[in-house]
Protein backbone atom coordinates (compact mmCIF):
# COMPACT_ATOMS: atom_id res chain seq x y z
CA UNK A 1 0.00 0.00 0.00
CA UNK A 2 1.51 3.53 -0.75
CA UNK A 3 2.79 5.64 2.09
CA UNK A 4 0.45 9.16 1.97
CA UNK A 5 3.57 11.45 2.90
CA UNK A 6 1.44 14.58 5.03
CA UNK A 7 2.91 17.95 5.46
CA UNK A 8 2.14 19.96 8.44
CA UNK A 9 1.29 23.77 7.82
CA UNK A 10 -0.80 26.44 9.79
CA UNK A 11 -4.36 27.43 9.03
CA UNK A 12 -5.83 30.70 9.70
CA UNK A 13 -9.94 30.18 10.05
CA UNK A 14 -12.26 32.35 11.88
CA UNK A 15 -9.92 34.36 13.32
CA UNK A 16 -7.80 31.77 14.64
CA UNK A 17 -5.04 29.71 14.22
CA UNK A 18 -4.28 26.07 13.90
CA UNK A 19 -2.11 23.52 13.26
CA UNK A 20 -3.35 20.96 10.49
CA UNK A 21 -1.57 18.25 7.91
CA UNK A 22 -2.59 17.43 4.44
CA UNK A 23 -0.99 16.25 1.20
CA UNK A 24 0.75 18.87 -0.79
CA UNK A 25 0.70 17.81 -4.73
CA UNK A 26 3.94 16.07 -5.78
CA UNK A 27 5.90 17.90 -8.82
CA UNK A 28 9.04 16.09 -10.79
CA UNK A 29 10.51 17.18 -13.93
CA UNK A 30 10.44 14.06 -16.05
CA UNK A 31 13.23 14.02 -19.05
CA UNK A 32 11.73 12.89 -22.35
CA UNK A 33 14.53 11.12 -24.94
CA UNK A 34 13.33 9.92 -27.73
CA UNK A 35 15.86 7.93 -30.35
CA UNK A 36 18.39 8.88 -28.29
CA UNK A 37 17.98 12.54 -28.43
CA UNK A 38 16.37 14.87 -25.40
CA UNK A 39 13.38 16.29 -26.83
CA UNK A 40 11.84 17.89 -23.74
CA UNK A 41 11.90 18.14 -19.83
CA UNK A 42 8.36 18.29 -18.74
CA UNK A 43 7.03 19.42 -15.03
CA UNK A 44 4.13 17.04 -13.95
CA UNK A 45 2.92 15.16 -11.15
CA UNK A 46 3.82 11.27 -11.03
CA UNK A 47 0.93 9.72 -12.09
CA UNK A 48 0.04 8.26 -15.58
CA UNK A 49 3.96 8.76 -16.86
CA UNK A 50 3.04 6.13 -19.32
CA UNK A 51 0.38 7.78 -20.58
CA UNK A 52 1.57 11.72 -20.24
CA UNK A 53 4.57 10.48 -22.44
CA UNK A 54 2.44 8.75 -25.57
CA UNK A 55 -0.42 11.24 -25.14
CA UNK A 56 2.41 14.08 -25.64
CA UNK A 57 4.22 12.89 -28.85
CA UNK A 58 0.75 12.13 -30.16
CA UNK A 59 -0.32 15.93 -29.42
CA UNK A 60 2.50 17.43 -30.48
CA UNK A 61 2.46 15.14 -34.10
CA UNK A 62 5.48 12.66 -33.56
CA UNK A 63 3.55 9.71 -33.87
CA UNK A 64 0.15 9.20 -34.95
CA UNK A 65 -0.22 5.79 -33.37
CA UNK A 66 0.96 3.00 -30.42
CA UNK A 67 2.72 1.16 -33.63
CA UNK A 68 4.85 3.41 -34.26
CA UNK A 69 6.68 3.40 -30.80
CA UNK A 70 9.13 0.05 -30.83
CA UNK A 71 9.99 0.45 -27.06
CA UNK A 72 9.32 2.93 -24.13
CA UNK A 73 10.55 2.89 -21.16
CA UNK A 74 9.38 5.43 -17.73
CA UNK A 75 11.36 5.15 -14.58
CA UNK A 76 10.16 7.27 -11.96
CA UNK A 77 12.75 6.87 -9.76
CA UNK A 78 15.36 8.22 -12.34
CA UNK A 79 12.80 10.94 -13.52
CA UNK A 80 13.35 9.71 -17.32
CA UNK A 81 11.34 8.39 -20.04
CA UNK A 82 12.80 6.55 -23.19
CA UNK A 83 11.18 6.51 -26.36
CA UNK A 84 12.39 4.59 -29.32
CA UNK A 85 10.60 5.03 -32.60
CA UNK A 86 10.73 3.11 -35.87
CA UNK A 87 11.01 6.23 -37.94
CA UNK A 88 13.95 8.82 -37.48
CA UNK A 89 12.86 12.29 -35.34
CA UNK A 90 12.13 15.34 -37.98
CA UNK A 91 15.81 16.14 -39.79
CA UNK A 92 15.45 19.85 -38.50
CA UNK A 93 14.22 20.81 -35.25
CA UNK A 94 10.34 21.70 -34.65
CA UNK A 95 10.27 25.20 -33.44
CA UNK A 96 9.15 24.74 -29.83
CA UNK A 97 6.65 27.59 -27.88
CA UNK A 98 6.47 28.19 -24.21
CA UNK A 99 2.96 27.00 -22.87
CA UNK A 100 1.23 29.15 -20.72
CA UNK A 101 -0.36 27.97 -17.40
CA UNK A 102 1.24 25.71 -14.46
CA UNK A 103 4.49 23.71 -15.11
CA UNK A 104 5.57 26.29 -18.39
CA UNK A 105 5.20 23.43 -21.07
CA UNK A 106 6.46 23.44 -24.73
CA UNK A 107 4.60 22.62 -27.43
CA UNK A 108 5.87 22.01 -30.77
CA UNK A 109 2.52 22.26 -32.39
CA UNK A 110 -0.30 24.58 -32.18
CA UNK A 111 -2.37 22.96 -34.91
CA UNK A 112 -2.25 25.51 -37.51
CA UNK A 113 -3.02 22.99 -40.18
CA UNK A 114 -5.57 21.25 -37.97
CA UNK A 115 -8.82 21.01 -40.50
CA UNK A 116 -12.20 21.80 -38.79
CA UNK A 117 -14.43 19.47 -37.22
CA UNK A 118 -17.36 18.37 -38.85
CA UNK A 119 -18.88 16.75 -35.93
CA UNK A 120 -22.94 16.98 -35.54
CA UNK A 121 -22.44 16.39 -31.79
CA UNK A 122 -25.12 18.30 -29.59
CA UNK A 123 -25.42 18.98 -25.87
CA UNK A 124 -27.66 20.29 -23.59
CA UNK A 125 -27.04 22.51 -20.85
CA UNK A 126 -27.89 20.43 -18.43
CA UNK A 127 -25.27 17.67 -19.79
CA UNK A 128 -22.97 20.29 -19.32
CA UNK A 129 -23.62 21.50 -15.80
CA UNK A 130 -24.38 17.83 -14.87
CA UNK A 131 -20.78 16.58 -16.09
CA UNK A 132 -19.11 19.62 -14.62
CA UNK A 133 -20.61 18.61 -11.60
CA UNK A 134 -19.19 15.63 -11.60
CA UNK A 135 -15.75 16.56 -12.87
CA UNK A 136 -15.52 18.60 -9.41
CA UNK A 137 -17.26 15.74 -7.28
CA UNK A 138 -14.87 14.32 -3.93
CA UNK A 139 -13.86 10.74 -4.72
CA UNK A 140 -14.85 8.12 -1.94
CA UNK A 141 -11.41 7.92 -0.45
CA UNK A 142 -7.69 9.57 -1.86
CA UNK A 143 -7.51 6.09 -3.76
CA UNK A 144 -9.62 6.88 -6.00
CA UNK A 145 -8.71 9.41 -9.32
CA UNK A 146 -10.20 13.20 -8.92
CA UNK A 147 -9.48 16.52 -7.67
CA UNK A 148 -9.43 15.98 -3.76
CA UNK A 149 -5.77 16.96 -3.58
CA UNK A 150 -5.86 21.01 -3.72
CA UNK A 151 -3.88 22.75 -6.14
CA UNK A 152 -4.45 20.54 -9.41
CA UNK A 153 -5.88 20.78 -12.72
CA UNK A 154 -8.38 18.21 -13.58
CA UNK A 155 -9.48 17.36 -16.97
CA UNK A 156 -12.40 14.20 -18.16
CA UNK A 157 -13.61 12.83 -21.28
CA UNK A 158 -17.30 12.31 -21.02
CA UNK A 159 -19.70 10.84 -23.11
CA UNK A 160 -22.39 13.35 -22.01
CA UNK A 161 -23.84 11.44 -19.37
CA UNK A 162 -21.02 9.88 -17.48
CA UNK A 163 -17.12 10.35 -17.05
CA UNK A 164 -14.92 8.29 -19.32
CA UNK A 165 -11.21 9.32 -18.87
CA UNK A 166 -9.87 11.18 -16.10
CA UNK A 167 -6.62 12.94 -15.19
CA UNK A 168 -4.91 15.26 -12.82
CA UNK A 169 -1.71 17.08 -12.66
CA UNK A 170 0.21 20.38 -11.67
CA UNK A 171 -0.11 21.44 -15.29
CA UNK A 172 -3.23 21.58 -17.09
CA UNK A 173 -1.68 20.67 -20.83
CA UNK A 174 -0.24 17.65 -18.92
CA UNK A 175 -4.30 16.71 -17.56
CA UNK A 176 -5.18 16.45 -21.75
CA UNK A 177 -2.37 14.78 -22.68
CA UNK A 178 -2.89 12.29 -20.07
CA UNK A 179 -6.40 11.58 -21.31
CA UNK A 180 -5.48 11.36 -25.01
CA UNK A 181 -2.81 8.28 -24.04
CA UNK A 182 -4.96 6.13 -21.52
CA UNK A 183 -7.52 6.74 -24.70
CA UNK A 184 -4.90 5.00 -26.93
CA UNK A 185 -3.66 2.84 -25.11
CA UNK A 186 -7.06 1.67 -23.89
CA UNK A 187 -7.91 1.58 -27.48
CA UNK A 188 -10.92 4.20 -26.50
CA UNK A 189 -12.09 6.61 -29.37
CA UNK A 190 -11.85 10.53 -28.19
CA UNK A 191 -13.91 12.24 -31.04
CA UNK A 192 -17.49 13.43 -30.54
CA UNK A 193 -16.73 13.25 -26.79
CA UNK A 194 -17.29 16.71 -24.48
CA UNK A 195 -13.38 17.82 -22.78
CA UNK A 196 -14.04 19.33 -18.92
CA UNK A 197 -11.55 21.09 -17.68
CA UNK A 198 -10.94 23.25 -14.75
CA UNK A 199 -8.41 25.17 -16.03
CA UNK A 200 -8.28 27.92 -18.46
CA UNK A 201 -9.57 27.25 -22.04
CA UNK A 202 -5.98 28.84 -24.15
CA UNK A 203 -5.11 28.31 -27.37
CA UNK A 204 -3.17 25.45 -27.26
CA UNK A 205 -5.90 23.56 -24.68
CA UNK A 206 -8.12 24.12 -27.56
CA UNK A 207 -5.45 22.81 -30.41
CA UNK A 208 -5.20 19.85 -28.36
CA UNK A 209 -9.00 19.10 -28.03
CA UNK A 210 -9.37 19.72 -32.07
CA UNK A 211 -6.44 17.12 -32.54
CA UNK A 212 -8.43 14.81 -30.47
CA UNK A 213 -11.72 15.45 -32.38
CA UNK A 214 -13.46 16.60 -29.20
CA UNK A 215 -16.37 19.25 -30.63
CA UNK A 216 -17.38 20.69 -27.25
CA UNK A 217 -14.77 22.19 -24.47
CA UNK A 218 -16.10 23.31 -21.18
CA UNK A 219 -14.45 25.02 -18.12
CA UNK A 220 -15.36 26.25 -14.50
CA UNK A 221 -12.62 29.09 -15.53
CA UNK A 222 -12.95 31.40 -18.42
CA UNK A 223 -11.64 31.28 -22.32
CA UNK A 224 -8.70 33.52 -23.73
CA UNK A 225 -9.55 35.62 -27.20
CA UNK A 226 -7.00 33.89 -29.02
CA UNK A 227 -8.70 30.76 -28.19
CA UNK A 228 -12.48 32.08 -29.03
CA UNK A 229 -10.93 32.98 -32.23
CA UNK A 230 -9.92 29.28 -32.88
CA UNK A 231 -13.07 27.60 -31.58
CA UNK A 232 -14.70 29.17 -34.37
CA UNK A 233 -12.82 28.58 -37.06
CA UNK A 234 -12.28 24.74 -36.23
CA UNK A 235 -16.20 24.46 -35.18
CA UNK A 236 -15.78 23.45 -31.62
CA UNK A 237 -17.75 24.41 -28.73
CA UNK A 238 -16.11 26.55 -25.95
CA UNK A 239 -18.24 26.58 -22.85
CA UNK A 240 -16.94 28.68 -19.45
CA UNK A 241 -17.36 30.14 -16.58
CA UNK A 242 -19.99 26.59 -15.62
CA UNK A 243 -20.86 27.18 -12.47
CA UNK A 244 -23.85 25.97 -10.23
CA UNK A 245 -26.35 26.48 -12.91
CA UNK A 246 -24.45 29.12 -15.07
CA UNK A 247 -22.71 29.31 -18.29
CA UNK A 248 -21.44 31.05 -20.76
CA UNK A 249 -20.86 29.68 -24.37
CA UNK A 250 -18.09 31.44 -25.98
CA UNK A 251 -18.63 29.69 -29.74
CA UNK A 252 -20.14 27.26 -31.80
CA UNK A 253 -24.02 28.16 -29.53
CA UNK A 254 -25.66 26.11 -32.12
CA UNK A 255 -24.24 22.94 -30.90
CA UNK A 256 -25.88 23.86 -27.65
CA UNK A 257 -29.52 22.55 -27.40
CA UNK A 258 -32.60 23.78 -25.17
CA UNK A 259 -35.16 21.48 -24.84
CA UNK A 260 -38.23 22.57 -25.34
CA UNK A 261 -40.53 23.92 -22.40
Amino acid sequence: METVELVTYSEYIDGKWQCVSGKLPDEMPLALFVNGQELVSILCTPEKLNCLVIGYLRSEGFINSLDEISMMRVCLDESLAEVTLNHPLPATSPKRILTTGCGSGVSFDLGENVKPLTSSRCVSPAQILSSIRSLQRKPKNEGESGNIRKGLHVSALSDGDKIIVQAEDIGRHNTLDKIWGECMLRKMPTEDMLLLTTGRISSEMLSKAAKMGVPVVASINSATKRAVSLGADLGITIVGYVRGSHLSVFSGEARIRVPNP
